[in-house]
């Protein structure tokens, strides 16, 4: 399992690279297989990221068998993140960056 430094990294990416595919529709999902490879992050990391990244409620995760996320689509909240770190400033809503 990674340490915290690469663990903030690894949604820190998946939340790029969600947001980059979505396009600002959050309806467009990302196979999750295809995100794993094209990052680079263990599946393990995968999976624990996008915990993470569903409880905060940027994203939701289609899981599939042995919990591996099938399939990763941003929400509301996520897409308004993402555009809000876009235009520089801080996240709203109290949260902290993933």
């Amino acid at each position: 399992m990674a340490v915290l430094r690469e663990r903030k990294g690894y949604r820190e990416k998946i939340m790029r690279a969600l947001y980059q595919a979505a396009e600002g529709n959050r309806l467009l999902g990302v196979d999750g297989a295809k995100l794993r490879d094209d990052l680079g992050i263990p599946e393990e990391d995968l999976a624990a990221a996008c915990t993470y990244l569903a409880d905060e409620g940027w994203v939701v995760v289609d899981w599939g068998r042995g919990n591996t996320p099938e399939m990763i689509t941003l929400t509301h909240q996520g897409i308004r993140r993402m555009e809000t770190e876009e235009e520089g400033v801080a996240p709203s809503e109290g949260r902290a960056a993933p």
